[in-house]
């Protein structure tokens, strides 16, 4: 091997050029002899992963489980709302309160909740006879538990001038009842049996009273209608798993019967599908539980799977007929699988990022974990199983075997005697000219396309500056979008549309969205509450709330009853003998927590209950309420938290936003590490990180403009988009550095024609995959569904139209090698004469 120094060069450039030529050519001779390895031993690599899927298979269906606990998986491991209840919880344990609100709730518990919505026009409080049949129904119910009962008007109208804000009519009223299960594991099991009870007894009702309208909710239902998706995408699934094998035997048939390809393409989808089976057997056996996100494996593995599919396919057709088909195996592997081996890495470093510890939320963290061990099994069953299968194949073309039938194709002479049909399905296409052509592969249909049309339009001058306003236009609506992402993200979002626990979160937005829910305000440290300045500094952390407290109703009572209680001993003598024995303030006692030492009385610790003003958009103000009173908390004399059982979920959509920017960011850093030492020319690495971080972001702001919400599902798809980026981006662009044609337009042409049949091939299987999703009525469909048509439609965008037009304007510069074939062709010209001159006889003989 030889190195020629370009001058002007420094010698510590040429040792690194030196070194990743090195490098990459070791890389080729490893693939080259991994698929002389495969060729010879077809029936191994062919067994092997077939025993695993059946092993790991039958696995998965005995040891598949649900995961029951839905906060675990979409609530943060490690949020401060976790924190804030464990330290309510030990302050006021549940099953010491005797007067349950929500927000004693330190868990939701198990309850029942029901919205009685009245006609168009009519009054709620006109229906009391439904709302009390409604009321008795459900405490005569089997099994009932002992329960408290709270209910709140919704589309309230007041009596116009009304000074105490009397109540004119009101469209509906939410009533909920909580169990008292206190925890025991048989109490639990009691009271989900009275949650189906409710539910059904809802539904019967609703049957009887046609003149309201019925939404129950238990605290089983957000868990039952998240995994309700699972069970509606089965059959849209299997739907899509054929229209992906449909496409793949479809885009690798070609007329010629003998290098037609269709069931390679059939066996190469399910390659994908086997190795993805064998993950999930894997992932049960290791006590995996199932949810609904792992939804997205299917088509995330199936993305990356047959894209090595249709490249392996591409590498056979640009091997030379001539040799024997072990070694255009081989030539195959040693083509593509430096390039796949890259990106299956960075699919694997990626998403093991996500499964790490620094991942605080549990359904990205699994899915990640899930999809590292499906990637490893893509790879090896990419390479033993479908290598195998490609063998077969190679040596059926090889012996002139038929690529469907599998019989031998008839001479020419033959097929001239027999009519056309037979001659259109037998002929091979070539063998009735009087030459063969270089590559007979090129009259594959996409191939021919690219080739002869598709190639010459877009490196058309004319073409150039409509796709520059083209992508001028999808970066301006890009950046739009990234300024307009917020953390707005909802749990509904995760659940089957037509389901009732999103029928009731839509009537309960819309009716009962005036007010937040009850936070509980715990003063945790011993307080001086007679003291004046603490008395005003409660009132100003109380402003701006409807509050619910012992302390003013306790400061109203000693105004009222004219009684000075300005030090200690007055204020807890006078609350403990007069006001916490009075029937109507009796149920503050279990918000104040005594303490005794020696004959002295001590307040440790007390609880209040605030209600916020909100608008439509509750849950964004609600958590902006949460965000300004946890500052107060640290910086004010007084200690306190503030808890909700909604703000265990409310605290992961901050930190949503920022968790795809890091993988995004560190995934940009590997590809640079990764990828320098494969490629001789740098600017190859700078195209991929640009054309990955512009698609990166078109993906991320066009999904903010269709209204798709940063969840858990948002986040793995924006984790892929990296990944499916640079897998199809990544091939492109090595061609095009590595090109020797005299023009950047006569290279870029060349790596279309390379690259493009296999990107366009598995984007489009990929795409029409997808459709099937949109008829599953859930909302976490929907998000996958617009998340990943985003990706592919970007992906897409840039390796036909972006990629080829701008390459053509920026470096690297093809001059050099343009000066090289001129040199080259100028040496050989001048040893021909030589030749010539030596040798004149030779000529004449010519």
């Amino acid at each position: 091997m030889c190195f020629l120094r370009r001058p002007g060069a420094p010698a510590s450039w040429i040792w690194w050029r030196m070194l990743r030529q090195v490098l990459r050519r070791g890389l080729q001779s490893f693939c080259h002899r991994l698929g002389l390895c495969v060729s010879r031993h077809p029936v191994f690599f062919l067994t092997v992963p077939a025993v695993l899927t059946i092993t790991f298979g039958l696995s998965a269906l005995n040891r598949f489980q649900p995961e029951g606990d839905l906060e675990r998986l979409v609530a943060p491991s490690h949020s401060l709302a976790k924190i804030e209840r464990s330290l309510a919880s030990s302050l006021f344990p549940l099953d010491q309160s005797k007067s349950q609100l929500y927000s004693d709730l330190h868990t939701p518990g198990r309850y029942g909740r029901v919205i009685l919505l009245s006609p168009p026009g009519d009054n709620i409080l006109l229906q009391a006879e439904g709302i009390l049949q409604t009321h008795r129904a459900v405490l005569e119910m089997k099994d009932g538990r002992n329960s408290f009962i709270g209910h709140q008007l919704g589309g309230v109208v007041e009596v116009p001038n009304s000074k105490d804000q009397r109540v004119k009519s009101a469209r509906a009223i939410q009533i909920t009842y909580y169990l008292q299960t206190y925890g025991s594991a048989t109490q639990d099991l009691i009271g989900e049996k009275w949650e189906n009870e409710f539910c059904k007894l809802m539904r019967k009702l609703q049957e009887e009273h046609q003149d309201l309208q019925l939404y129950s909710l238990a605290s089983f239902s957000l868990w039952r209608d998240f995994h309700k998706t699972s069970i509606l995408a089965r059959s849209k699934v299997l739907v899509s798993l054929v229209l992906i094998l449909t496409t793949a035997t479809l885009s690798s048939s070609m007329k010629d019967c003998l290098r037609s390809k269709p069931f390679l393409g059939l066996l190469g989808v399910l390659t994908v599908c086997i190795s993805i089976v064998t993950a999930a057997g894997i992932f049960f056996i290791t006590d995996g539980k199932y949810n609904s996100t792992l939804l997205g494996i299917p088509f995330f593995a199936m993305g990356h799977g047959t894209k090595g599919v249709f490249e392996l396919l591409s590498g056979w057709r640009r091997t030379r007929e001539n040799l024997p088909f072990k070694d255009r195996v081989a030539d195959a592997y040693s083509d593509v699988l430096v390039t796949y081996t890259m990106t299956s890495s960075l699919y694997f470093v990626t998403f093991g990022l996500g499964a790490s510890p620094f991942t605080n939320i549990e359904a990205v963290k699994v899915f990640c974990q899930n999809m590292c061990v499906s990637i490893l099994l893509n790879y090896f069953y990419i390479f033993s199983f479908f290598g195998s299968c490609l063998v077969f194949a190679g040596q059926l073309e090889q012996n002139r075997y038929h690529s469907i039938f599998c019989c031998k194709i008839p001479s020419a002479e033959y097929l001239d005697r027999k009519p056309v049909w037979f001659q259109t399905v037998m002929s091979d296409g070539h063998q009735q000219t009087s030459h063969h052509e270089t590559n007979p592969y090129q009259h594959h249909f996409i191939q021919h396309f690219l080739r002869e049309h598709y190639n010459e339009w877009i490196t058309n001058i004319y073409v150039k500056p409509f796709v520059v306003i083209l992508y001028l236009i999808y970066a301006s609506f890009s950046f739009m979008g990234c300024l307009q992402i917020s953390d707005r993200a909802n749990i509904i979002n995760l659940l089957a549309s037509d389901s009732p626990s999103v029928s009731y979160a839509m009537v309960q937005q819309k009716y009962f969205s005036n007010y937040s829910p009850v936070i509980g305000f715990y003063v945790y440290e011993p307080l001086e509450y007679w003291n004046r300045s603490v008395q005003e500094d409660l009132r100003r952390l109380c402003s701006g709330f409807t509050a619910v407290s012992w302390v003013e109703q306790y400061y109203q009572f000693l105004k009222v009853s004219n009684i000075s209680a300005n030090n200690k001993s007055d204020f807890i003598s006078v609350l403990q003998s007069s006001f916490l024995k009075k029937p109507e303030f009796q149920h503050f006692r279990n918000d104040i927590i005594f303490s005794k030492a020696g004959d002295e009385n001590n307040i440790i610790a007390s609880r209040l209950y605030l209600v916020a003003r909100t608008s439509r958009d509750k849950q964004k103000e609600v958590i902006e309420v949460l965000e300004k009173l946890r500052p107060l908390s640290l910086s004010k004399s007084i200690r306190f938290i503030v808890f909700n059982p909604s703000f265990v979920f409310m605290d992961h959509y901050g930190l949503s936003v920022t968790v795809p920017v890091l993988i995004a960011g560190f995934g940009v850093l590997l590809v640079l590490i990764l990828t320098f030492f494969l490629v001789i020319h740098p600017l190859g690495n700078f195209w991929l990180i640009l054309s990955v971080t512009s698609i990166e972001l078109g993906v991320l702001g066009l999904m903010t403009l269709w209204n798709v919400d940063m969840d858990c599902i948002s986040i793995l798809c924006l984790i892929y988009t990296l990944n499916f980026a640079i897998d199809h981006c990544a091939p492109l662009l090595y061609t095009f550095v590595l090109a020797t044609e005299h023009t950047r337009t006569q290279c870029i042409k060349s790596s279309l024609q390379e690259h493009g049949t296999a990107i366009l091939q598995n984007v489009t299987s990929f795409l029409i995959g997808l459709v099937p999703l949109l008829f599953v009525p859930s909302n976490l469909t929907f998000t996958l569904f617009k998340c990943l048509l985003l990706t592919g439609g970007c992906t897409l965008l840039h390796c036909f139209v972006i990629l080829p037009v701008f390459l053509t304007f920026f470096p690297p510069s093809k001059k050099h090698h343009k000066k090289k074939k001129r040199a080259k062709r100028k040496e050989r010209e001048e040893i021909e004469c030589i030749e010539i001159q030596e040798n004149p006889d030779h000529v004449t003989t010519v």
